[in-house]
């Protein structure tokens, strides 16, 4: 999945690793010494100090050979490292997961999306809103809830993945206000999978084809951030309605493998509320004309 995985050491470890290499000592009030430094970032002695643990117990976390930090060390560590909340829960779940044997086999978990949720999606309407897995693949959607990503609907079904549209489709530059903001929630959301599921199936196949397609994707893959958000303002470029801005929520729904439901919203009789409509009502009409051609072709379902 990365150049890392089948080297020495656990998830645990190379997170703190990567950590490690983005904090200066100027950050954390220690002298810049003199000359240049071979790697960046802190030395494991800089660190294993400021976090009142010996050079020899971080070495060895590093390394995986210790695998059952106290959360009162995982706590001094995250202190050390500078960690904001999503970054110290993360440490805490790598952790735990490094404490844990045998490890489970690797599971694909289910596409299936409950009749009630796609109701659900089809009430939400002209709110654009759909369905995604744990790595992003997009499961379910109402008619402006596919087409708010420019082009993606040209995709077949199972190639629709939000971090895929994001890195490779030649649109999604151009459609989102923010791309770089945008690249690196999808990143954050798949490293966080990564450190609890690294082998997973499904990860496997998303992260691969994306470090091997792009560049940009693997400089951030190695950064190890796993800030993602879940709610905010997301402004479009969009080809079809225009510029707009909404606001947006995504929510966890209970009883799945780790779905989520994506919903973006606008005030209505707001320009950006007749935006969406309009994006509803241009979808609905290329849904409708698909099943008019398949139907006279002989293809219909």
């Amino acid at each position: 999945m990365d150049r890392e995985q089948h080297s020495s050491g656990t998830e645990l470890g190379r997170y703190l690793r990567a950590r490690r290499a983005q904090v200066t000592p100027e950050e954390v009030g220690l002298p810049p010494g003199t000359g240049p430094r071979r790697t960046p970032g802190l030395h494991r002695e800089e660190l294993a100090t400021l976090a009142g643990i010996s050079i020899d117990y971080f070495t060895r976390l590093e390394r995986g050979k210790e695998t059952h930090p106290s959360p009162s060390v995982v706590d001094s560590l995250a202190r050390a490292l500078r960690l904001e909340e999503p970054e110290h829960d993360h440490l805490r779940s790598l952790a735990a997961h490094a404490a844990r044997t045998p490890p489970e086999p690797p599971t694909t978990p289910s596409r299936s999306v409950r009749p009630g949720v796609k109701i659900l999606l089809e009430a939400m309407r002209p709110q654009p809103a759909h369905v995604v897995s744990r790595t992003g693949d997009v499961l379910a959607w109402n008619p402006g809830g596919l087409r708010l990503l420019a082009g993606m609907e040209d995709w077949p079904a199972r190639q629709r993945n939000i971090a895929r549209y994001v890195f490779l489709h030649p649109t999604a530059r151009d459609l989102f206000d923010d791309w770089g903001n945008q690249v690196r929630g999808c990143v954050a959301r798949l490293r966080a999978l990564a450190g609890t599921d690294p082998d997973a199936p499904d990860l496997t196949r998303l992260a691969g084809e994306l470090l091997l397609k792009s560049p940009e994707f693997a400089r951030l893959w190695e950064r190890y951030d796993v800030r993602g958000h879940s709610y905010g303002r997301k402004t479009f470029h969009h080809p079809d309605v225009g510029d707009l801005t909404l606001g947006y929520q995504s929510m966890q729904l209970e009883g799945t493998p780790g779905h989520r439901l994506v919903v973006y919203h606008a005030e209505p009789g707001s320009t950006e509320y007749d935006a969406m409509v309009l994006l509803d009502l241009a979808a609905s009409d290329s849904a409708h004309a698909s099943r008019i051609g398949a139907s006279r072709t002989g293809f219909a379902d």
